[in-house]
């Protein structure tokens, strides 16, 4: 069998077993969309303990954390590309939203959002008056 050796990777791992991985900012990513009366928002986490998720919201903003553990440091590394340790991920969402009713659910390694409007966000019917008191159209 013939192998090849290249001597820049096999630097790149030991260095990734000396010091970690840094590879940039880690964000997790997400899709959200716009269903009815409600924002929903799935944001991948394969691999998260459901215990290590935090949720906080403030004000119209929504900010998920998160932590992969690190690898066991008595493993041969050989190859490590998932990102490990904290991850936080913030979406404003502004003031058109109902924070106070926010659910999540973490199934299969994704975090579902679901995140209402707010009354005054949402559609409604509006009267227009003729000028003598009497509902001539409504919009």
């Amino acid at each position: 069998m013939l192998m090849r050796t290249d001597p820049f990777r096999d630097l790149e791992r030991l260095t990734q077993q000396v010091f970690g991985t840094v590879a940039g900012p880690t964000v997790l990513p997400m899709d959200a969309w716009r269903e009815g009366d409600q924002f929903v928002v799935e944001i991948d986490a394969p691999g998260i303990d459901r215990d290590s998720l935090g949720l906080e919201v403030e004000g119209g903003a929504v900010t998920v954390r998160a932590r992969r553990p690190e690898l066991d440091v008595n493993r041969e590394v050989i190859a490590t590309e998932r990102p490990r340790g904290e991850f936080s991920r913030q979406l404003f969402l502004g003031d058109n939203v109902d924070t106070e009713h926010v659910r999540a659910d973490y199934r299969d390694g994704v975090l579902r959002l679901a995140i209402p409007l707010a009354e005054k966000a949402k559609p409604r019917k509006i009267e227009i008056d003729r000028g003598d008191g009497h509902t001539a159209i409504d919009a």
